[in-house]
């Protein structure tokens, strides 16, 4: 007698998610990405992606299940969960996982928390349905070839692998069944998308949709689909032209991933950002903080600066137009601030023309190096910087802040978190939305957030 086929052991495992209580080291790593992708939301709803976001789900109308975050708008749940999820990814805040080469939390965070409002949901069900749909996105991005990969024939795994997890997570919040699970998956298969022409996009509208907005839409769509009593195929993992055979070239591996579902938990392995800027610049910005830090030299000391990076990440942040995926404005910036780099200065693109800014990027010189290949889970960097009087500083962090082999701990989230949340909420705001946060698993209700994330007094 053979085992469970891959979807039955896939399906069942979603469908009885929010019956097994998480690990504590899990459930306690899940509060710092749902409190972490909420401080990118509420950070987003003040950028362009996010505000047309926003406008976008005003217009639409609709059934009042779940509220736009940084608006008054409430609105379905699939359009405020792609709304959310493009704010979440309208800056270069949110969290990713490397080994799949995905942001997960944009997309997931917002799906789950969308249907966790039209469900009625608790805080303990929220928790349980995000840090599944980290372990079944991230699953599924590594089926796709993950880091060192842009996908198979230019599919993108930034959006296909977190809509199946935001699939997952709506489906769990919904009340799927096995069978219904099983008929979601088809349906988000079905709605797979994205591609890598992503990268051409200079004012991060269209990589907020593809990276969150999209993932979250769909997969909420798929699991309210088969929750109305809409039904699909059986299995969309084999058989002719199955969703592996289409999209995964790493297909073969899935099988043993889906084999540790419940033992081996992917938010584990997800980054969180200690910098507001692309996951490729965060350990260069932190060699050059720490260098300026420690000798406290000024901008008109430095006469050249090189950074070296593993080859992939250089060339994600290779002078770029965007101001937060731009490693040589980042590193002017630094420079030019004191040994800082703050939200605003990498969210302001009218200051990447500034002559003194312009003067500095001309001596940041950026270098895949062969040494790092294969080194992008550890995000390592290093920064040597050349000063006008010969002498040579030189900082080499291995494993950025942030990252699953140096974690952030639970005050270093809470003191991001609450610092962009301010921003936008005020510092009483900032903090009552930490400790609805810290305190989830023993909320009733998750929607107790709305007051607290809606534009207008809390």
């Amino acid at each position: 007698m053979t085992g469970p086929s891959l979807i039955e052991s896939l399906a069942q495992y979603i469908a009885s998610a929010l019956e097994r209580p998480l690990p504590a080291e899990v459930a306690e790593k899940t509060k710092h990405h749902v409190l972490d992708t909420i401080a990118a939301m509420v950070t987003g709803s003040k950028l362009k992606p996010g505000e047309l976001a926003t406008r976008f789900a005003a217009s639409q109308g609709g059934t009042p299940e779940a509220m736009v975050i940084g608006s008054q708008v409430v609105t379905t749940a699939v359009t405020a969960a792609m709304a959310n999820a493009m704010l979440a990814h309208s800056d270069e805040t949110d969290d990713s996982h490397a080994p799949s080469l995905t942001h997960p939390g944009c997309a997931i965070v917002p799906a789950a928390l969308a249907v966790a409002e039209r469900e009625d949901a608790s805080g303990e069900a929220l928790l349980r349905a995000v840090a599944l749909g980290y372990d079944v996105g991230c699953r599924i991005g590594r089926a796709m070839g993950g880091i060192g990969s842009r996908g198979v024939s230019g599919h993108a795994t930034h959006s296909i692998g977190p809509m199946f997890g935001a699939a997952a997570a709506a489906s769990a919040l919904a009340g799927l069944d096995a069978r219904g699970v099983r008929h979601a998956l088809a349906y988000t298969a079905q709605q797979a998308s994205g591609i890598t022409s992503w990268a051409r996009d200079s004012e991060h509208v269209e990589k907020a949709f593809v990276f969150g907005g999209m993932g979250a839409r769909n997969g909420v769509t798929s699991a309210l689909f088969v929750q109305a009593g809409l039904t699909g195929e059986e299995d969309v993992f084999s058989g002719d032209f199955n969703f592996l055979e289409v999209f995964c070239p790493e297909r073969d591996e899935l099988a043993g991933w889906v084999a540790s579902l419940g033992s081996h938990f992917e938010v584990l392995e997800t980054n969180i950002k200690k910098f507001p800027v692309g996951s490729p610049i965060q350990a260069a910005a932190e060699a050059l903080t720490l260098i300026v830090a420690e000798h406290g030299i000024a901008a008109d000391e430095v006469a050249r600066v090189d950074v070296l990076l593993p080859p992939n990440g250089a060339r994600i942040v290779d002078d770029r137009s965007m101001p937060d995926i731009n490693l040589q404005y980042c590193m002017a910036v630094i420079l030019l601030d004191g040994g800082k780099l703050s939200f605003d200065a990498t969210h302001t693109y009218d200051r990447m023309g500034d002559p003194a800014v312009l003067d500095m990027r001309l001596r940041v010189t950026l270098s895949g190096s062969p040494e790092f290949a294969g080194m992008e889970r550890q995000r390592p960097a290093t920064v040597q910087v050349t000063l006008s009087d010969g002498r040579v500083l030189e900082q080499h962090v291995p494993a950025v802040r942030g990252t699953a082999d140096n974690p952030m701990t639970h005050e270093d989230v809470e003191a991001k978190a609450t610092e962009l949340i301010a921003s936008v909420l005020g510092t009483e705001r900032a903090r009552a939305v930490v400790e609805e946060v810290w305190g989830l698993d023993e909320r009733t209700r998750a929607s107790a957030l709305r007051p607290l994330l809606q534009d207008g007094p809390g």
